[in-house]
């Protein structure tokens, strides 16, 4: 399956389940000065969320294939390109969005129907997390897809609540991983690689194997459910938003370890391409004198796990 099937799968799934398929905003945000690229699929749909706006069309749900950009900001990939085999500062994000629709029950529902049923990934290689503190996330994935507990992680505020900058829409998130070590072709054990995580006869991992499989690449997130519950204020704090999922999936059912290796990308060097990408923003930006958009980001910020995404 290559990425232009998977893209259809995708948008026909949704678009069959009432979802609008709406085109990929730009990679460079025409009206919003917290972020200097479109990092995520919910960026051209932020002050739906914050409830300033309607949703395009009038629709309440809506599917994108969105082009994003993590070279920088809060979401900055690029210092990993070139030392795992999933980092990218230039990728596809394809997404479901509700508005004020259906919440946490049906957009698990919808991501588990579409990976074992579309992607037909084997269930028995899924794990799932979620925010430590959102026990009806555990509830409903025992309940819609019979994961048990053992299968379900229940991680902090780092890994799963998730923000798109310093201030705005916000909420837990439940990621879907998929074990590498028995559906990947070209996924092979780091050097030196022991302990835990590395036994492929195990069914069931500790936490602590799982995250130290995660960080290692034998487990890959390939879907993050965002449960749009809260607007983080300048100072802090969380107030109510419009309680909506956004979702993404990606190339995980390539088969392949490595994303690097699947037909999307040319035989070049991304890294560099995307470098030069960055530069010429950087120096439309000065030419302009919009050094303060620039100003408002904090620094790098590595995540263990970025989106195949």
């Amino acid at each position: 399956m290559n990425a232009a099937e998977i893209r259809k799968k995708f948008t026909d799934y949704f678009e069959k389940q009432g979802h609008l398929l709406q085109p990929s905003s730009p990679v460079v945000p025409g009206d919003d000065p917290t972020l200097m690229f479109t990092n995520a699929g919910m960026v051209q749909f932020k002050k739906v969320f914050l409830g300033q706006e309607q949703p395009p069309g009038g629709a309440r749900r809506a599917t994108t294939v969105q082009k994003c950009v993590r070279a920088g900001g809060k979401h900055n990939d690029l210092e990993q390109v070139g030392h795992t085999a999933r980092h990218h500062t230039f990728f596809e994000m394809l997404g479901n969005f509700s508005f004020g629709d259906y919440f946490k029950k049906d957009a698990i529902r919808f991501a588990w129907e579409f990976v074992t049923k579309e992607l037909k990934l084997d269930p028995k290689y899924i794990r799932v997390t979620v925010y430590e503190e959102d026990d009806e996330a555990r509830t409903l994935w025992r309940e819609i897809a019979g994961i048990p507990d053992t299968r379900i992680y229940g991680l902090g505020a780092h890994d799963n609540f998730w923000q798109m900058a310093d201030t705005g829409p916000c909420g837990p998130c439940s990621e879907i991983f998929i074990d590498l070590a028995h559906v990947a072709k070209d996924f092979a054990f780091p050097a030196g690689a022991k302990g835990e995580w590395t036994e492929l006869k195990r069914k069931e991992f500790s936490k602590d194997a799982f995250v130290e499989g995660a960080e290692a690449g034998r487990f890959l997130e390939f879907w993050n459910l965002v449960f749009m519950q809260f607007d983080r204020q300048p100072d802090g704090t969380l107030v109510p938003a419009q309680a909506v999922g956004r979702h993404r999936s990606g190339a995980r059912a390539h088969r392949r370890h490595h994303a690097g290796r699947i037909e999307q990308f040319p035989r070049r060097s991304l890294s560099v391409a995307h470098q030069g990408r960055r530069e010429n923003r950087q120096a439309e930006i000065r030419s302009r004198g919009e050094g303060s958009i620039v100003s408002r980001h904090r620094g790098s910020q590595s995540r263990r796990r970025v989106p195949s995404r």
